[in-house]
Parts: C-alpha cells; sequence; structure tokens
C-alpha cells in the first residue's frame, strides 16, 4: 500500500485555488489513487458548522483562532487521519499556515499563541511525540492582493474576510510568505498572477519533481 499522501493549498482570498485543486486530483486519480477532497475550515459537520461561525458572525480574535483551531481537530481526527492511514491523498483546501497568515498577520493575533494551539491540536496518535500533523506539500499560489481584489468583484458575494481591505490581505499574503520562510522544503510557491494554463503546469512541474507526480 502506498503511504498517504497530504497536500495543502494556500493563498489570500482570490488567489485561484479550486481549479487547480480539481486539476491535481484528476491526476492523482489518473494513477490509480484514491483522492479525498477537503476543506478548512470545514470537512466534517462540526467543522462545518464552525466554519459558518467563523466567516459570518462578529467575535473577537482569541475566539476566532479557537473555532479555526476546533474545527481542525475535528477534521483532523475524522477526516485526515483516517484518510492517511488508508493510504489515500489528501488534497486540503487551506490548513493551519493560514490560521497565521489571517488570524496571525491579518488580526495582529499572538503568534505564540497560535504556536501553542498548532501543538496541541496537531500531535495526533499515529505521530511520534512532539511531532505535528503537517501536509507534506503545500501549494501556495502566491498573488497581489490588488490582483485578487479584483478578482473577488466578479466571483461572488465576500464573506467577512473576503470583504476585509487591501490593506488587511497585505498583511496576510507577508504571513504565508513568513510561514513559507520558515519551512521552504515544504512550500511549493507558484506565482499565480499568469494564465490559468501557465499556473497548472507550474503546480504540475513543481510536484513532480517531489515526487507526487509520475
Amino acid at each position: 500500500m502506498k503511504p498517504g499522501l497530504f497536500i495543502s493549498f494556500e493563498g489570500i482570498d482570490g488567489a485561484g485555488k479550486t481549479t487547480h485543486i480539481e486539476a491535481l486530483a484528476a491526476a492523482l486519480q489518473a494513477q490509480g489513487r484514491t483522492v479525498v477532497r477537503t476543506r478548512e475550515p470545514g470537512g466534517t459537520a462540526l467543522a462545518e458548522q464552525l466554519r459558518t461561525l467563523a466567516l459570518h458572525e462578529k467575535m473577537d480574535s482569541l475566539t476566532e483562532a479557537l473555532l479555526m483551531f476546533a474545527a481542525r481537530r475535528d477534521h483532523l481526527l475524522q477526516v485526515i487521519e483516517p484518510a492517511l492511514a488508508r493510504g489515500d491523498a489528501v488534497l486540503c483546501d487551506r490548513f493551519t499556515d493560514a490560521t497565521f497568515a489571517y488570524q496571525g498577520a491579518g488580526r495582529g493575533f499572538d503568534r505564540d499563541v497560535l504556536a501553542t494551539l498548532e501543538r496541541w491540536v496537531q500531535g495526533v496518535a499515529s505521530l511520534p511525540a512532539g511531532t505535528l500533523r503537517q501536509p507534506d506539500v503545500t501549494v501556495w499560489f502566491d498573488l497581489d492582493p490588488a490582483v485578487a481584489a479584483q478578482r473577488l468583484t466578479v466571483a461572488r458575494t465576500p464573506d467577512k474576510f473576503e470583504s476585509q481591505p487591501r490593506a488587511f490581505f497585505a498583511r496576510v499574503a507577508s504571513g504565508y510568505a513568513q510561514r513559507a520562510a520558515a519551512d521552504p522544503q515544504r512550500f511549493l510557491r507558484i506565482a499565480a498572477d499568469q494564465p490559468r494554463a501557465q499556473v497548472w503546469r507550474e503546480v504540475e512541474s513543481g510536484l513532480r519533481a517531489r515526487g507526487v507526480l509520475q
């Protein structure tokens, strides 16, 4: 049995992750992989309820962070860990890097507290003590916040994060850059301000270089 594979997709709202998640799922399935597509916050019945609260209700930054990590814990235990144990490929639209980018850099919330929550939530029984569950690869769609804002104006009705001012997204983008700098082996940076076909070629090439795609 092939070992499980965990890939997360990150980027500010409007970066265009969804299309390429679908393309990667198809490519992995063509190689014989069973693929589990999921998202954060969300992925389970409980986590989806917490997502609705986090995206639409007013709350302070600590409450928001706690909801994100509570949803993540249920998601890990109910979906991600069982899928990895089966040898599946898990494709997750956002994971913990988003919390550090949005709640940490965007909201200005204490990153030491976020790091503590990360240790509590992502230490799972299948891993050695002190080891955290992290994606094997994080595909980061790096996009200028001004371009992302233009895309969002025609995409959908914004939630409370998508309706934030451009300065907020600039801070979020900086937060992603900091996470990538701290763990460069895990991150695959993709310049998202390119034609869709070129973005996919870079995703595909980068994942082939890492042995994810054949």
